[in-house]
């Protein structure tokens, strides 16, 4: 009777634990791969057949591709404090390059480390401060021993790690590169040998990122990873050729590659237009992970006091594949803070499906920062415009340093935003509109502008290695 009665309460304890037991083996494992100063145009699977990108081309053929996902910055430093956090950059603190959130501020690694999971950052980390970043650190992004042996540690307990490359970041010199001859030259580009040659690396050095993916992802099935995990591929903001977006809210800035592959759960060779921001991931990956990113409280409050993400969840658009999720998104770039900056120069945007409405807010200074002004190919464009008649291209030149206080795009017929409607009396409810929600954003996120542009050397911080501009 005693040994049937023990049975009996050992069974009942082991059902008990059932539903714990299937929620643990249920979590998913979470892996980041992020690119580093990389044009989402500059992709196989986003057209670009000129760059060699066979493991990115194969995981977009596993995955979902988030063709409306954009990040709210165009350095790489805001870029990765707002999607570690989902927090903007302005009210996190994190937004001139080299910075850090306000102290107190928790990250993805904070929730998920508090929720059972071990995390880590492998590479580039530029983020801070390391009590809101509580992540074990991977150096170097060619060496995978410490990562195998951080994914194989314990099969009990579900990982959370991101995979940071310093690829294709600028002076471009790894990789094999591309014939500069053979290339085409980009339409935002001007054509001259120079930016040929300098293209032709940096198509090189998103081939040896792309060789970085598939040493990553061939670890993964090779340590059996796969089966219960979601892998994020994003590019980050674009790259730091004049017009190629970093530095500046165009689309070759804020718009992101982004891929999530998740088997089981999103379908292969899916495809979804929804517009989403990088401050979404954070609750995506909460959700996922069995977490209420409602209930979160990130200890870094907006203007009105909540303490909630700025992101949510987009799980229903990877079941589903929806069109719909955000009405618009927002970005900004800060000036100072960068190497070179001569004076503030900052940026305020606005998108829907269709139109992007900019305010610079300091349009009589010049805009004027090292990494584009002060490097090639710009130099050789300054040049050809001094000493040929090409009055587009002088126009352009001009355009790099110096522009009105209002943009506006119709991105359906203008792809690479070279044609300012904003004085377009048939657009002006449309502006006015999108200046509406870019108001409403500006304050919810107390972003006061010029006060925020001034005060972003006081939210600066050192670099740690290969973390330049």
């Amino acid at each position: 009777m005693k040994l049937t009665r023990l049975v009996t309460v050992v069974a009942l304890l082991l059902l008990s634990l059932c539903p714990a037991i299937h929620a643990a083996e249920a979590r998913p494992n979470f892996l980041i791969i992020v690119a580093d100063d990389l044009c989402w145009r500059d992709l196989g699977y986003e057209g670009n057949k000129e760059v060699k990108t066979p493991n990115l081309d194969k995981l977009c053929a596993e995955s979902m591709h988030l063709t409306g996902m954009f990040n709210p910055a165009t350095t790489c430093s805001p870029t990765r404090h707002s999607l570690y956090t989902g927090l903007y950059p302005i009210r996190s603190g994190a937004y001139p390059n080299h910075t850090r959130v306000y102290d107190g501020t928790r990250s993805l690694f904070t929730h998920l480390k508090d929720a059972g999971y071990r995390v880590a950052l492998q590479n580039k980390e530029h983020v801070g401060p390391p009590e809101s970043f509580p992540y074990q650190h991977i150096p170097g992004a060619d060496d995978l021993t410490e990562t195998r042996a951080f994914v194989t540690r314990d099969a009990s307990q579900p990982w959370f790690m991101v995979y940071a490359s310093n690829d294709p970041h600028s002076p471009w010199d790894r990789g094999t590169p591309a014939d500069p001859a053979k290339i085409t030259i980009p339409p935002y580009l001007h054509d001259n040998l120079q930016t040929r040659k300098q293209l032709a690396k940096y198509y090189g050095e998103i081939g040896k990122l792309d060789s970085q993916v598939g040493a990553l992802l061939d670890l993964l099935e090779q340590t059996s990873q796969t089966k219960n995990m979601l892998v994020l591929f994003v590019s980050e903001q674009g790259s730091s050729f004049p017009y190629g977006g970093k530095w500046s809210v165009y689309d070759n800035g804020i718009r992101a590659s982004a891929l999530v592959r998740w088997p089981g759960k999103v379908a292969p060779g899916s495809t979804s237009p929804a517009l989403m921001q990088y401050v979404d991931v954070a609750p995506t990956f909460l959700a996922a992970a069995g977490i209420d990113p409602e209930k979160i409280d990130v200890k870094c409050p907006d203007a009105a006091g909540a303490s909630g993400f700025d992101g949510r969840s987009f799980l229903k658009i990877l079941a589903d594949g929806g069109e719909a999720f955000r009405s618009h998104i927002f970005a900004q770039h800060t000036t100072l803070g960068s190497y070179g900056a001569k004076e503030p120069y900052p940026m305020r945007a606005v998108r829907d499906t269709r139109y992007k409405f900019i305010r610079n807010l300091a349009p009589d200074n010049t805009f004027w920062i090292q990494g584009i002004h002060e490097s090639q190919p710009f130099i050789s464009w300054q040049k050809n415009a001094a000493n040929k008649p090409d009055p587009a291209l002088a126009a352009r030149v001009k355009w790099l340093s110096h522009r009105p206080a209002e943009e506006l795009y119709d991105l359906q017929n203008d792809l690479y935003e070279t044609k300012n409607l904003a004085a377009d009396p048939e657009l002006a409810t449309i502006k006015a509109t999108l200046g509406t929600q870019l108001d409403a954003w500006m304050k919810q996120q107390d972003d006061q502008g010029m006060v925020a542009e001034n005060k972003a050397k006081t939210r600066s911080t050192k670099m740690g290695k290969g973390e330049g501009d």
